[in-house]
């Protein structure tokens, strides 16, 4: 019985508990006491019966083990009956065992009564050659007892497993039973150590998540003492309540749909602030919640998900003929072909694969498929800020973003998903942190300010006349660049006037002049 303290089982767990009880009395205790405490991976191996299970292994085994304890004891036996001390019993590849006695003792052994026990093999300059059929018989037993002995536990295995078989409903319940209960302890465990909640799962349209955090992410970061950043999510909608709105005209319908929370959101912001981590999550959250284990929240209410449509990364199939935009394409159309009002859909990146304003349109005309036809709860991630706009046509649109500060030219990563929408991707930012060379660095900050200043066609002549290959040519009265204070000092000094411990100490004072 569960002390008092403990809450009580379960009935699925309980039951689970009581069916491994369920198996047969006799093959347990015939398991139990055949088999020995460490097993082998493979029955080939042997050594997997127990001792005492099987007189005849057993022998068989201590005539492998301890050969050379009996050919000890035989030894002794024969110098004994023959009262020849030196007599010795050896072994060779040619003669296998045999009995080895000086000159001297061997004619003895040739006479009766002893040549009627003692075999003469062979007779050498030193020594002379016997065995008898005992020694013989033994060392035929010794050389099979390897094979023997395995040939036994495998005949044993045979029974055993005929055996089991006879029991096959019992042990198939039993080992379903391990699986459940090895699941359940593995997920409560996580709960505990990860502060994982039990989700609220029902059959509404509802979908809020407070703190979400992404189950993999948080257990890697955690190894590196770094913390998680949670983030809230609200997909919630009702088909009754979404129509009811749509079909309203009115300042206070309006007023509701602003208010109320959007099935889809349009996030926008930096690579490497976290909206791939952020769709990815709650994708996992609501897996884990309809297989029926505690989540990685504060705090969950999952409505029934039919189906997890998923559109992220970037791959080819060329053994197919298919790009990484065809790719990207035919997993969008599955998307928008099959997905509906009880789906959840994630989408990153839509149209990038293609030129600015082909993956714009296709980007724009899927977010309104997604909300008028497809009506799935959606999270769609993408740097085109220009789909924005749609949140003022939209009712069920929302705009969130990743935050992010800068500072002194660097981005920061917040991190944190809030609402409203980016302005830019910082993606120059980015680039910088990757390690791209500073010439490449500031050339882009260069065209990006040409193309954000003038028109299209006009910021890209100027581009063209302004290139780098060219620009000392298309430019000749460009003012100098200034002199720092190390070269000005490095003109000034006459090297030959120097001593050796001035030449140092203008060195530092040079090394200092290069950091300001």
């Amino acid at each position: 019985a569960a002390p008092p303290s403990l809450l009580p089982l379960p009935d699925e767990i309980a039951g689970e508990c009581a069916a491994m009880e369920n198996v047969a009395a006799p093959l347990k205790e015939r398991l139990a006491a055949t088999l020995a405490e460490e097993l082998p991976l493979i029955a080939r191996d042997g050594g997997f019966i127990a001792k005492g299970a099987s007189a005849d292994l057993d022998e068989t085994r201590a005539l492998r083990d301890d050969a050379r304890k009996l050919i000890a004891g035989l030894q002794a036996k024969y110098a004994e009956e023959t009262g020849v001390s030196a007599l010795k019993v050896r072994h060779n590849n040619v003669l296998g065992y045999y009995i080895e006695v000086p000159p001297r003792h061997g004619e003895k052994l040739v006479q009766p009564p002893f040549s009627e026990t003692y075999i003469h093999r062979q007779t050498m300059a030193n020594a002379m050659r016997f065995t008898t059929t005992e020694l013989a018989s033994l060392a035929s037993r010794i050389a099979e007892a390897a094979g023997r002995a395995l040939e036994i536990e495998l005949a044993l295995f045979d029974e055993l497993v005929a055996a089991a078989l006879a029991e096959t409903s019992a042990l198939a319940r039993t080992a379903q039973a391990l699986a459940a209960l090895d699941v359940t302890a593995a997920l409560a465990e996580l709960a505990v150590e990860r502060r994982h909640v039990r989700p609220r799962v029902d059959a509404s349209l509802a979908f809020a998540i407070r703190g979400g955090r992404h189950p993999v992410v948080e257990a890697a970061l955690a190894k590196t003492g770094e913390q998680f950043v949670p983030n809230d999510c609200d997909l919630s909608a009702d088909s009754a309540e979404q129509s009811a709105t749509d079909r309203s005209g009115a300042e206070g319908g309006a007023q509701s749909r602003h208010d109320a929370p959007k099935s889809l959101w349009l996030l926008t912001g930096p690579n490497m602030a976290g909206k791939s981590t952020f769709l990815r999550q709650n994708a996992l959250i609501a897996i884990m919640a309809q297989m029926g284990a505690f989540v990685p929240a504060d705090e969950a209410h999952i409505g029934t998900v039919d189906r997890l449509f998923s559109r992220v990364g970037a791959a080819d199939d060329l053994a197919r003929g298919r790009s990484t935009f065809m790719v990207e394409m035919v997993e969008t159309a599955a998307i928008l072909n099959q997905a509906g009002p009880r789906s959840l859909v994630i989408l990153d990146e839509i149209g990038r694969g293609t030129a600015t304003f082909d993956g714009l349109s296709i980007a724009w005309a899927a977010v309104e498929h997604l909300h008028d036809v497809n009506r799935s709860r959606a999270l769609f991630a993408t740097h085109y800020h220009e789909l924005t706009v749609l949140a003022e046509k939209l009712a069920h649109l929302a705009n969130a973003t990743m935050k992010v500060k800068e500072w002194k030219g660097d981005v920061v990563f917040l991190h944190e998903v809030g609402p409203g929408a980016a302005d830019r991707s910082y993606g120059i930012q980015v680039a910088k942190l990757a390690g791209l060379p500073s010439p490449v660095i500031a050339r882009a900050q260069s065209v990006l300010s040409t193309l954000e200043k003038g028109n299209d066609r006009e910021a890209r002549a100027k581009l063209i006349d302004d290139l780098p290959l060219f620009s000392a040519t298309a430019r000749p009265d460009a003012p100098p660049a200034e002199e720092s204070a190390a070269e000005a000092e490095l003109k000034a000094i006459n090297p030959d006037d120097l001593t050796p411990k001035e030449a140092l100490e203008l060195l530092y004072k040079l090394k200092g002049l290069a950091r300001e």
